[in-house]
């Protein structure tokens, strides 16, 4: 918080980059010294949410309803991995649920890579997602089309 506070004092652009999982008074004792939050949604299906992050989904939509209610520049982070969170219910509810909200700036839709796989093996962990295939072009322009057709501004 100090160091975001001073930041501000000086002028200095701040971000906080999150994946929303906090009590809101936390987030809110914060906010008020970030000019940008980048929010990370692994999932908009809770039981997908759960079984990626380990945490519920509930504090992280409470957080993004909360940065729309105080007009917060948001970025929407969503990861597509194929077989996980690719499935069209689960692309579709959260463009809809993200649509209405005035203060997203932009969604970026990443695709799944293996560029970290190698840190899992150095740390002693085994690599769940090993197997998974990176997304093909047409499944990343398919998860695009949706939050487009929704009126959001996706990179």
């Amino acid at each position: 918080r100090e160091l975001l506070r001073r930041c501000k004092a000086l002028g200095i652009h701040t971000a906080l980059d999150t994946s929303g999982f906090c009590d809101l008074s936390t987030a809110q004792s914060v906010l008020e010294f970030v000019d940008l939050v980048l929010l990370d949604i692994k999932s908009f299906e809770p039981a997908t949410y759960q079984k990626v992050t380990g945490v519920d989904l509930a504090p992280t939509l409470a957080l993004a309803n909360y940065l729309n209610q105080i007009h917060k520049p948001t970025w929407i982070r969503f990861v597509l991995v194929p077989e996980l969170t690719d499935q069209p219910s689960n692309i579709e509810g959260l463009a809809n649920f993200l649509a209405p909200l005035t203060n997203i700036e932009k969604v970026d839709v990443l695709p799944f890579h293996k560029m970290g796989e190698y840190k899992w093996q150095e740390l002693g962990y085994e690599y769940t997602l090993k197997e998974t295939p990176i997304p093909t072009a047409e499944q990343l322009q398919s998860a695009i089309a949706v939050f487009k057709s929704r009126g959001l501004s996706v990179e």
